[in-house]
């Protein structure tokens, strides 16, 4: 299996030489194509700094970070805005939807702005609904959407430009426990039917024990590894939960 995603030896500082803080180092790992991957640590342990750098939103101090073969770290602004609509996806806690676009308008937005042909524009629009269960919504506005369905679209524009890597930052973290398990549910689904990658960064181990494998970050460094296998989803949650107990702190912080 070929990897997606692959980041070796990441470092990012901020501040000067009178304060500097170390926010990752030395952070070095693989994500291979259509595997669920999850991110957990407490706040300040340096994991959405790495999704930042990942993204291409932040910029790393040294290392490099290759997606689908390509060194982000090495390329320049320009490039870079037309690789990130290009090749990435992404879901943000807060949904980011356009409140003045409906759903379907919304989710062709990303399509429209590569110039997608608009036959084509609505084929894959409607695909990326009907995955993600809201076909139903899809001439609603922002607000007459429920919080999960808001999410579900947002991913569902993520997808539609079938990006090589979708970022998902705390996707669940503004959603009810029943509006996440479906938006998981149908990640699961990506992941099996479609051969979709997904990054996810999430401080839920409930969230964190749908995916295949969960990267552990303390202090800016890589602290542990959990791969799922043959577990089923509670097994998970319980090894999590025991990784969780070892990073130490207020557990309340990744729970």
């Amino acid at each position: 299996m070929s990897a997606i995603l692959q980041a070796h030896h990441v470092e990012k500082y901020y501040g000067n030489r009178n304060n500097l803080t170390k926010a990752l180092d030395g952070i070095s790992f693989d994500v291979d194509a259509g595997e669920f991957m999850g991110v957990m640590g407490a706040s300040g342990s340096g994991k959405t700094t790495l999704l930042n750098c990942i993204s291409t939103i932040d910029t790393a101090t040294s290392g490099q970070i290759l997606i689908g073969g390509v060194d982000v770290t090495a390329m320049h602004a320009k490039a870079l805005a037309k690789f990130r609509r290009e090749e990435l996806g992404f879901i943000f806690q807060d949904f980011n939807l356009l409140d003045t676009l409906t759903a379907y308008e919304n989710i062709a937005l990303a399509l429209t702005i590569l110039d997608t042909p608009h036959r084509e524009i609505d084929r894959r629009t409607q695909d990326a609904a009907r995955i993600l269960g809201i076909s139903d919504v899809l001439k609603k506005y922002p607000y007459q959407m429920s919080g999960g369905q808001r999410q579900r679209v947002a991913s569902a524009r993520a997808i539609v430009t079938e990006p090589s890597l979708v970022l998902a930052d705390e996707p669940t973290g503004a959603l009810d426990s029943k509006s996440a398990r479906m938006l998981l549910e149908r990640f699961e689904h990506l992941v099996e039917q479609r051969n979709a990658t997904i990054l996810m960064v999430t401080h839920d181990a409930f969230s964190a024990s749908y995916c295949n494998r969960i990267l552990f970050i303390r202090d800016g460094k890589l602290f542990h590894e959990l791969v799922r296998g043959g577990a089923s989803r509670k097994q998970f949650f319980d090894r999590i939960i025991e990784v969780i107990s070892l990073l130490g702190g207020d557990a309340n912080d990744i729970i």
